[in-house]
């Protein structure tokens, strides 16, 4: 099973290409910042580099956020094109759990996945590791720095993800981990939409100067 992987959840967007789960190339690139969209050329590449075509892929899986507005929509975006020209399954899974897959917790530990939201917010999301490394998601919400450390703290957790004191970020390679656990999903190509997590900056600026909400 050939499987072409996507994340862009944070400003760091990244891709892998995946066989029986195995990782057989990766790539991560910037996805703020730049002078042109890079996540794309990067896809090319990997494909290219490993004697790959579309037409090769068995599925392609795309991390669902949240994060970044704008980057999870070219990442879904590119996704939601290759899965629908050739007519292949598109999974997702949450890209919280991309991080707690990279990561090696020792059965019975709790972690709590924390993605920068901005505005001193983070995405926050409930993880208990089980047996042989499994992953078991709990809870997702978002919450500020403070909330999120007394919550941790509370329940005896570990916080790990692109914070000080854990710089794990998200990667696209974390779905080898994922699809063998079963911990995605297939969704309707036509229908599916990332989880943003919350309003782009953009819609909080336009209802702000506009006094009410923008699909009011």
């Amino acid at each position: 099973m050939l499987v072409l992987a996507l994340d862009a959840a944070t400003y760091a967007g990244s891709v892998a290409l995946l066989r029986d789960g195995s990782v057989v190339a990766s790539q991560v690139v910037a996805m703020r910042g730049q002078d042109e969209e890079r996540l794309m050329p990067a896809v090319a590449a990997i494909l290219a580099h490993n004697g790959v075509t579309v037409a090769n892929l068995s599925a392609v899986a795309c991390g669902a956020g949240p994060g970044s507005f704008t980057s999870l929509r070219i990442a879904a975006s590119i996704g939601k094109g290759i899965a629908e020209a050739r007519r292949i399954p598109l999974m997702v899974a949450p890209s919280t759990l991309l991080v707690a897959a990279q990561f090696a917790g020792a059965p019975g530990e709790r972690l709590v996945v924390a993605l920068d939201a901005m505005r001193g917010d983070f995405f926050c999301h409930d993880i208990q590791v089980g047996t042989g490394g499994t992953l078991h998601p709990g809870r997702s919400w978002r919450c500020p720095r403070s909330e999120l450390e007394a919550h941790a703290a509370a329940i005896d957790a570990r916080i790990v993800g692109p914070v000080e004191d854990s710089p794990i970020a998200p990667h696209a390679r974390g779905f080898g981990v994922l699809l063998a656990g079963g911990l995605t999903r297939e969704v309707d190509v036509a229908t599916w939409e990332p989880d943003y997590g919350r309003k782009a900056e953009a819609q909080v600026k336009w209802e702000a100067a506009h006094g009410r909400e923008l699909d009011a």
